[in-house]
């Protein structure tokens, strides 16, 4: 049995959890999630909290069952809490703007980039070169921000490009050089 998948989840208040055949839907003061979760694994929802059961031992469900439990409390924390990601920006003309549904980004290319966003994402800029992607669903919110990370990302001579924020990157000696 898995661990991970033995802890109850804990539902804070405004949180509500209904499961109707094999569809988990959760709703909160930030938004509504729903998941469509395999048939091995059974949820049992209290008033306060939700257990997270499998059917049978086989090897699959127990790969499973933590898994199920993970991805149904990050959907409560992030209907209850958003999630958010800091991104920096470090290199000389390195710049940000962010619209309602779009981010356009000024990385040293030629040309700007502009990645549309998915509903439920936002994404809001500061000083042009901090950025924080927040939203409801973890998933998304960690895609967007490796998507901005993989157009620049930093490299170990420098230390430019598109930053985590408190990533700290392993440099490198640049050419030793004649002597």
């Amino acid at each position: 049995m898995s661990r991970i998948g033995k802890l109850p989840i804990t539902l804070p208040k405004g949180v509500t959890l209904k499961v109707d055949d094999n569809m988990v839907s959760i709703k909160g003061p930030l938004g509504e999630l729903s998941r469509q979760i395999p048939p091995e694994i059974l949820i049992a929802v209290d008033e306060e909290k939700a257990i997270v059961t499998v059917n049978d031992d086989s090897k699959r469900t127990r790969a499973l069952h933590g898994l199920v439990r993970t991805l149904v409390n990050n959907m409560v924390v992030g209907v209850h809490t958003k999630f958010e990601i800091d991104l920096e920006l470090k290199g000389v003309g390195y710049r940000c703007q962010a619209a309602k549904d779009k981010v356009t980004l000024s990385l040293g290319f030629s040309h700007p980039i502009v990645l549309p966003l998915p509903k439920g994402v936002e994404v809001s800029v500061e000083a042009n070169t901090n950025i924080k992607v927040s939203g409801i669903d973890k998933e998304e919110v960690g895609f967007i921000a490796s998507k901005i990370r993989s157009f620049r990302p930093p490299e170990p001579y420098n230390g430019k490009g598109v930053l985590y924020k408190n990533e700290v990157i392993l440099r490198k000696a640049g050419k030793a050089g004649k002597k």
